[in-house]
């Protein structure tokens, strides 16, 4: 092995990757960690010419993120060969006998994320024109994922899209409780909005869970191109429309892009939101008209997520010190949940 790679079985892992019929008969690996995905480990192979990338849990995850992995195995298995960005499945394996937990191969994608560097790279980091792009691209990603036939795909059973906007509210206020220590503003009113306003139609989809530009790859260089939707570990099939208030949680507040305190990219130069909206439904063939509830749905449902995290933080357990700047921003994200749904008309359905 090379870098920092944890000991994998290599001599196993050989023995499989014959078996699935890929590149490199008879020869073992090269393999390097990655760092990556907070829930899973990332390694790079070099075998036949060939580079992939292997995720993993750790071998000694729970049980709950074993099927988490083999939940995204499932996922990526049905959106091989679909128009929608993502690093492609080579093969998987489901059971864990191999190397003591379920992993899968992917093509490796040459290209960066946002969330990687923290500012734009060159040319978007001074060409504002090309820095819009990445966002129509980014919209383009998930109006791409919401117009694929799940059920066709063998995604039945995946997600429980029954009643989905009925269950928000109660479940998430539910996840709260198990470790709320303080009062939060916004909290409650934007709930009690919630309950009210649900969407007038609803077509469930497959929908991302954490859709952002910390999750996406773009390739290098102009015309900007998204390259990969990454880190499925929140997919289901629920409402594609929630992934899309949540990319665009930066505007929020309205056409233009402004803080949220969800800063770690520049949104200086991005397109107003109309023009993002327009562009996902001509893409997606989904209509964008209750669009106000999945903005306070996003920023409501991201600061109870949060919460949980800033709650661990000021616990003293052993957390990223940097899940410190949680509290504040959790307060904003339902701040501005509660202000949005006291801007909109009255009336609920």
């Amino acid at each position: 092995m090379s870098g920092e790679a944890a000991p994998l079985d290599l001599v196993a892992l050989a023995r499989w990757m014959d078996a699935e019929g890929l590149a490199g008969a008879g020869e073992q690996p090269v393999v390097a960690r990655l760092s990556g995905g907070s829930q899973n480990e990332l390694y790079t192979l070099d075998r036949g010419g060939q580079r992939s990338v292997l995720r993993m849990p750790p071998v000694t995850a729970a049980a709950e993120r074993m099927d988490g992995l083999r939940r995204e195995l499932r996922l990526v298995r049905a959106l091989k060969g679909s128009d929608v960005p993502h690093a492609e499945l080579i093969a998987g394996d489901d059971t864990g006998a191999v190397l003591g937990a379920p992993f899968y191969l992917m093509h490796a994608v040459d290209g960066w994320s946002p969330a990687d560097s923290r500012t734009w790279p060159a040319p978007f980091d001074t060409d504002l024109a090309a820095r819009g792009e990445l966002a129509f691209e980014l919209v383009d990603g998930i109006a791409k994922l919401a117009r694929v036939d799940w059920r066709a795909r063998g995604l039945e059973g995946f997600g429980r899209p029954e009643n989905f906007h009925e269950r928000q509210v109660d479940r998430w206020l539910a996840f709260l409780g198990g470790y709320r220590f303080r009062e939060l503003p916004g909290l409650d009113e934007a709930a009690d909005w919630l309950r009210t306003h649900r969407p007038r139609s609803y077509e469930p989809g497959i929908m991302h869970g954490d859709y952002q530009f910390a999750n996406v790859m773009y390739s290098h260089g102009a015309p900007a191109r998204l390259a990969a939707i990454i880190d499925w570990e929140m997919t289901t099939i629920g409402d594609p429309l929630l992934d899309l208030g949540w990319a665009l949680l930066g505007w929020s507040r309205g056409e233009e892009p402004g803080g949220n305190g969800l800063g770690y990219v520049d949104l200086t130069g991005m397109p107003r939101r109309s023009a993002l909206l327009e562009h996902y439904e001509r893409v997606s063939g989904r209509s964008t008209e209750d669009i106000d509830y999945y903005l306070v749905l996003a920023n409501w449902k991201l600061g109870v997520v949060l919460e949980k995290s800033y709650a661990a933080f000021v616990a003293g357990q052993p957390v990223d010190p940097k899940v410190e700047a949680f509290g504040p921003i959790v307060v904003d994200l339902l701040q501005t949940a509660a202000d949005l749904a006291r801007s909109l008309p009255a009336g609920g359905r």
